[in-house]
């Protein structure tokens, strides 16, 4: 990221705790900094990006931190993937002293960083984000400001749910196929050509629009899961999420809800959760 911000023609000053990469930015023009505090106080836009949240605290609030060094007036946008209740208090505190802060938690992984296409989710204040928009540009290809400063967290954190539920899921379709003597890679060109593939695509804007016509009905995927169930007991494969999901729309069948599309299983979650998914007026 930090090479991409140099090819873009901006001006670094760095600083890591590993000295590898410091020197590496270094022979490609970056100044570099032996803190923080350092950064902080010879830039007007500071970038962190760290691992966790203890890791973002220490970098911000520590002895020879951020906050030790940054200048009122200055921007600060914290690209790490961290709890919202971090980004809260790291806003407070940028309040305080006078400075403009963002959250901006990247997904793509490292190929995304090093081809600068990274999908970017920006909390904060719109103005701010304006005015930073061509910094994530030099790092990503979909900028998307989100909210108030910490909803950028909180979109990282639905984007990782689902991505674990996709591995999670993919894997216990993968193990089945493979138990019960499926050659894997048919498995994969099969999902990769159906509607598993495209149902967040397809059903994903009728949810916000509360559309929960039938395309596929809640009963009729209850029956299929089931068919998955007997499956996997009868080649002796263990299926935990494919078992709760069939609970949750069992449940939508006691409920009278398995006519409804499959997708309505979002209104369970709903009904848990106090609060209805739909799109803002």
């Amino acid at each position: 990221m930090s090479k991409n911000l140099i090819k873009a023609g901006h001006e670094l000053t760095v600083y890591d705790v590993v000295e590898a990469p410091v020197k590496e930015l270094q022979s490609l023009g970056a100044k570099t900094a032996r803190s923080s505090k350092e950064v902080a106080a010879n830039t007007d836009l500071i970038i962190s990006m760290l691992p966790d949240s203890p890791d973002v605290e220490k970098a911000a609030f520590g002895s020879d931190g951020i906050f030790e060094g940054i200048r009122s007036g200055s921007t600060y946008i914290d690209m790490s993937t961290i709890s919202p209740v971090t980004t809260k208090k790291l806003a407070e505190e940028a309040k305080a002293r006078g400075v403009r802060i963002l959250d901006a938690p990247v997904s793509g992984g490292e190929s995304g960083a090093i081809a600068a296409t990274l999908t970017i989710m920006v909390g904060g204040a719109k103005p701010v984000f304006d005015d930073c928009l061509s910094i994530f540009q030099a790092m990503g290809k979909n900028i998307v400001h989100c909210g108030e400063i910490g909803s950028g967290q909180v979109v990282k954190a639905c984007n990782q749910i689902l991505v674990a539920g996709v591995l999670e899921s993919a894997g216990e379709a993968l193990v089945l196929g493979a138990k019960a003597g499926v050659d894997p890679e048919i498995v994969l060109k099969v999902i990769a050509g159906g509607y598993a593939m495209r149902v967040l695509d397809v059903r994903g804007p009728l949810i916000l629009k509360r559309d929960f016509k039938p395309g596929f009905k809640t009963r009729l995927h209850y029956k299929d899961l089931g068919i998955a169930l007997a499956a996997g007991s009868e080649y002796g494969v263990p299926l935990p999420v494919t078992a709760l999901i069939h609970e949750m729309m069992g449940a939508m069948k006691v409920l009278g809800r398995g006519e409804t599309d499959h997708s309505a299983l979002i209104t369970l979650l709903e009904d848990l959760a106090k609060v209805e998914v739909r799109k803002a007026t």
